[in-house]
């Protein structure tokens, strides 16, 4: 298959959708042409100028980095479209109204160059009577690109082709979605609302009608509806503010106008309290009122008994409470459906109504279960998508039930189960997903693409992944390989809980590397879904209450060790990251020979927020970078370079992107950037062979590295001092800071001393043993420790 090659891209419409899809390609290093109408006044972009701008704003951010904006060019239709014809790819996003798309793509169609892909980022309407308006010679390039929102964030992309799509555009389009753009690929049939939406606002309907009917209060609706049950914070009502309660009931109209013959018609309509929320503006968060409201710091929640808000609160009864912390589905499931109380029943119907909605539609709206599983998890956030639970609870056992409820009018239609269902034991296995429509199972695409992702998202009942031989382990950490990757390149992942790094971590990785240098040619350091989150605090709490400062000492001098023993490693060591790396995981990072950092890597030196520095060497790499920089530059003063590293860890900022943490100093500028997760584990044993393939060397322990010493600790004291006396700062805050000024600067010394390496080590290493004799580092410890949040004392 040859592979699909898109130069630039064109956006349709520079709404929160348009505007937000062009930052992603923008992050991703393609160039983009936003589209918008004139402006009535002013500059004839300004439309798109006001939406590029407005996104610079915003959080969580749709741009990865600052920069990445100036990849957005601003056009309009009525001077621009000519433009288009630089354009490989042209995605449409303007509003959900087909006589306006159709017009745009009269207008549009005549400037598009031959072979120009063509789609329509619509969340529901038909993707057939879209390509209606195309020319006949266009359609094969035509189909539908549905991204979930926000773009950036969110992995789903539904791809949705028309009969005539070209079959090779699509597999080609999918493996540049799915490498390019980051984005996980359901291939959606062209049903109204395609297959997470219809899913997921069925999911809402069904919390809307069960909320009603047993007279239950939205916040404690939210509360049983979030993590409680795998979803996310946000809930349903929540989730529905920050969608828009207008894009709701668009969405609710375009199900009632579509699907004239589902049986669930009757719940497609919108109740009348929210009718009477849009009809006074109230739309949610974008209003700054909904169902919920905040005054003040107070959030409140709008309460139907009372026809007016209220303080937000509700809590979840002890009993419902208790069954949901059941680990075994089965029980769990058995006991929401016999329990009297409102919550349980609660909890039962609104996942019995969606199993129901699920198999009886499942021929219609999918290829396979697998494919409505993944949709749920990757467009809604969901834990485990609704034929997955509805299998791990027992599927013949809870089919049951919901035909007994269905038999007794309990359900929200009356129409049964599929003949399927109870032939069946489930709709996962080794072999594949279940398919409706076909009925047999369907076994995951072949697309090259996939062969990228060693460890791709699985679903319940699934073929395992193959984690590969293990060569040697302890208690913190599994060195591996995979054999049908590379057998002479070496995987090392942290095992501990949270992949905390503590003495079983330190002396695993130290063992991984000596035996790597043996008998191996590179290491890679990889968890699946986060790096590391840095120092086991609980080991150095409990050293810290029985005054073993001596063992704390010997604990970062290894810490400290370790992180060397990665940078000057006789193999190539890279560090492929993904999720979070805060602390000493970002010392790891900082320390490998090469980074392959996913897209969404949340990097970070965080020791300030208990009261500490890093002292596992991040404080060393950030001087060494200063006296590296000065040395290419005239003059070859260091501060000026120790400045920024100061705040970085003062502040304990953590880069919000891959692209942050390089331009903050926790990678370097030849880094990778990897915008599928699935894919870093792959990219980074190919970047380990290739390093130890071409002319890589060892890094050397520098003997003398200039430091800006006490002038350098003096200056940042000076803005501490403004700080404190401003009351931005506490008195505590201001000696974690001066220490870290202290360790960045190589101690007191004269300014521009050379010292070694380990010199600085030292100084880090005493600096962060003082700050641990402290009071006030240790309550903040402690208090990290007892409630997850950090403590301003």
């Amino acid at each position: 298959m040859s592979r699909l090659i898109i130069r630039k891209v064109a956006v349709l419409g520079a709404g929160v959708m348009g505007a937000q899809i062009a930052a992603h390609c923008a992050n991703a290093d393609v160039p983009v042409i936003l589209f918008d109408l004139p402006a009535r006044e002013g500059p004839a972009n300004g439309i798109v100028d006001k939406a590029i701008a407005g996104m610079r704003k915003l959080d969580p951010a749709p741009f990865a980095a600052k920069d990445r904006a100036q990849y957005i060019e601003a056009a309009n239709y009525g001077s621009d479209l000519a433009r288009l014809g630089e354009c490989d790819l042209v995605i449409e996003a303007i509003a959900e109204k087909m006589e306006w798309k159709l017009d745009l793509y009269a207008k549009v169609a005549p400037h598009l160059k031959a072979g120009t892909i063509f789609a329509s980022n619509t969340s529901g309407l038909s993707i057939e009577a879209l390509a209606a308006g195309m020319p006949d010679d266009r359609r094969s390039q035509f189909c539908g690109i549905h991204f979930f929102n926000p773009p950036r964030y969110m992995p789903l992309v539904e791809l949705i082709p028309t009969a005539a799509t070209d079959p090779a555009l699509l597999d080609g389009l999918e493996a540049w979605l799915s490498t390019r753009l980051g984005k996980s690929i359901v291939r959606a049939k062209d049903t109204p609302n395609f297959v997470a939406n219809r899913v997921g606002v069925f999911s809402i309907l069904a919390v809307l009608h069960h909320t009603q009917r047993l007279g239950l209060a939205f916040d404690e609706v939210d509360l049983l509806t979030g993590p409680r049950i795998g979803r996310p914070k946000s809930a349903t009502f929540r989730t529905a503010d920050v969608v828009g309660l207008d894009t709701l009931v668009h969405v609710l109209g375009t199900m009632q106008a579509t699907l004239p013959d589902d049986p669930w018609r009757a719940h497609f309509r919108t109740p009348e309290w929210l009718q009477a929320l849009i009809a006074k503006g109230a739309l949610g968060q974008k209003t700054k009122a909904g169902i919920y409201r905040k005054q003040g710091r107070q959030i409140q929640v709008l309460d139907l008994h009372l026809q007016d808000y209220r303080d937000s609160g509700g809590e979840v009864f002890p009993d419902v409470e208790d069954i949901l912390k059941l680990r075994n589905p089965a029980e769990k499931f058995v006991q929401l459906a016999a329990h009297p109380h409102p919550q349980a029943q609660f909890l039962w119907a609104i996942f019995r109504d969606v199993f129901h909605y699920c198999a009886v539609h499942l021929a219609d709206i999918a290829d396979n279960a697998r494919d409505i599983d993944l949709a749920m998890r990757w467009g809604f956030g969901w834990a485990q998508g609704p034929f997955e639970t509805w299998q791990a609870a027992g599927w013949k056992a809870v089919a049951e039930m919901i035909r007994d409820d269905i038999a007794h009018g309990r359900a929200m239609s009356d129409v049964p189960l599929p003949a399927w269902v109870f032939e069946r034991e489930g709709v996962h296995a080794p072999a594949g997903s279940y398919s409706a429509a076909e009925n047999t199972l369907k076994p995951r695409s072949a697309l090259p693409v996939y062969q990228r992702q060693l460890y791709p998202d699985r679903v319940l009942g699934e073929a395992p992944d193959d984690r590969g031989e293990t060569l040697w382990e302890n208690a913190g950490v599994r060195l591996w390989r995979r054999a049908d990757q590379d057998a002479r390149i070496g995987i090392v992942s942290i095992t501990s809980k949270m992949h905390a790094i503590g003495d079983e971590v330190m002396d695993g990785m130290l063992e991984a590397i000596a035996r790597a240098e043996i008998d191996l040619d590179g290491l890679v350091i990889w968890q699946p879904a986060s790096f590391a989150v840095g120092a086991n605090l609980q080991q150095v709490g409990e050293a810290c209450r029985a005054g073993q400062f001596d063992l704390l000492e010997k604990m970062v001098a290894r810490f400290q060790r370790t992180s060397m023993a990665i940078k000057h490693a006789q193999v190539p060591v890279v560090a492929a990251v993904q999720g979070m790396a805060l602390g000493g995981g970002c010392e790891f990072v900082m320390h490998a020979a090469h980074r392959v950092f996913a897209l969404e890597s949340y990097v970070g030196l965080v020791e300030a927020g208990v009261g500490l520095i890093p002292a596992g060497g991040g404080s060393k790499e950030f001087a060494l970078q200063a006296h590296t920089l000065a040395q290419r530059a005239a003059g070859g003063d260091v501060f000026p370079y120790i400045q920024n590293a100061f705040q970085t860890i003062a502040m304990a900022t953590v880069a919000k992107s891959a692209q942050e943490a390089i331009a903050l100093g926790f990678g370097r500028a030849g880094d990778d950037v990897v915008f599928n997760a699935n894919e870093i584990l792959h990219a980074a044993i190919r970047r380990a062979r290739a390093m130890a393939e071409s002319a890589w060397r060892p890094a050397l322990v520098n003997p003398a590295v200039t430091v800006a010493g006490r002038n350098g600790v003096a200056t940042c004291e000076m803005m501490l001092v403004n700080m404190a006396e401003g009351g931005f700062i506490s008195a505590h805050d201001y000696r974690v800071a001066k220490a870290a000024a202290t360790a960045l600067c190589g101690g007191e010394v004269d300014t521009n001393s050379r010292v070694s390496e380990q010199w600085i080590l030292d100084v880090e290493r005493a600096q962060f043993v003082e700050l641990l004799k402290t009071e006030k580092t240790q309550q903040r410890i402690a208090h990290m420790l007892e409630t997850g949040k950090p403590l301003r004392n």
